[in-house]
């Protein structure tokens, strides 16, 4: 489900409330992640005309909205509609596009011997922000074995959101660096096959799927914006929890732990639009009996922490 189909054409007229603003600020960090300019652009001009928000918000948003278009102009336009930025995902994910990507930044790592070192101070000393997703994804294209080094000296030694983290491995393995990872993610030694780590939705394991599809089979006709919002959280947290025990229950293949983790999300993305907790129902939804109560609320608390921290350590 694409972004599009939640902007409807009066936008001037749409509110947005604390939590859905949270929701669409996830949403964006994505797209800048993996590249979606495009899209980025468009949900960018979608909020600045949405209705309600602190000045600085809108300061903000017209800053990155600004940058994007000159940095990106290709992205603007394709085919010439307003919204055309959401259609363009697959050619901004062509191969080619990939190699212009890399022979852009290799050019001005050729005009700039220092480019590569205040890419890093980017990513690594400044503020949390969208430039600090796109000098990862810039680093990515450059060589140099002490760029892995500094990274995976930053992953192991500083304190960084999971969001971020997970940002970094994929980074990593972008590099081509091969073998095992070791960090801490709160109070968890994880451990991570830098071989394995997804690139894209499409490369998690199955299972990861399987809870969306659950909620799907609950909400998609009836609750589609609830649908939509447990998506993109899910497509979140997952990457938060990588690699951990969390991480690691969702893929033993169990029916069971699929329900428990689908009624946790649905309650959870209830709770964050509605501002209600009816527990009960959304237990009933799925199955979720009374011995399997505990462990729904081990995975309810799990998206109440991760909720709860949002974008900051």
């Amino acid at each position: 489900m694409h972004i599009k189909e939640h902007i409807s054409p009066a936008k001037d007229n749409v509110i947005l409330f604390p939590k859905t603003l949270d929701f669409y600020q996830i949403q964006l960090t994505v797209m800048l992640e993996n590249e979606r300019y495009g899209e980025a652009m468009e949900l960018l001009r979608f909020l600045l005309q949405c209705q309600g928000q602190d000045e600085r918000h809108y300061e903000e948003w017209q800053a990155l909205l600004e940058w994007l278009e000159a940095a990106f102009p290709q992205y603007m336009n394709h085919g010439g509609g307003h919204g055309a930025g959401l259609d363009s995902y697959e050619h901004e994910e062509e191969p080619d596009e990939e190699e212009m990507k890399r022979q852009n930044v290799r050019a001005k790592l050729a005009e700039d011997q220092h480019y590569a070192d205040k890419l890093l101070h980017t990513a690594m000393e400044e503020p949390l922000s969208e430039q600090t997703m796109l000098a990862l994804e810039q680093l990515s294209y450059l060589e140099g074995s002490d760029i892995d080094d500094k990274l995976v000296g930053w992953l192991m030694q500083a304190r960084l959101h999971p969001l971020l983290q997970f940002r970094v491995l994929q980074t990593l393995r972008k590099r081509g660096m091969q073998g095992t990872v070791q960090f801490k993610r709160g109070q968890e030694q994880v451990s991570v096959d830098m071989e394995t780590v997804p690139l894209t939705p499409e490369e998690f394991p199955p299972q990861v799927a399987m809870v969306t599809e659950r909620v799907a089979a609950q909400t998609e006709v009836q609750e589609p914006t609830l649908y939509y919002f447990a998506q993109e959280l899910w497509s979140q947290f997952i990457m938060a929890i990588y690699g951990t025990e969390d991480y690691r229950s969702i893929l033993d293949e169990d029916d069971t732990t699929i329900d428990i983790w689908a009624a946790a999300l649905h309650q959870i993305v209830t709770e964050s639009l509605t501002g209600s907790r009816n527990e009960e129902e959304s237990r009933a939804m799925y199955g979720i009996t009374d011995t399997m109560r505990f462990r729904f609320e081990q995975a309810y608390r799990s998206f109440r922490q991760f909720v709860s921290a949002g974008m900051q350590e």
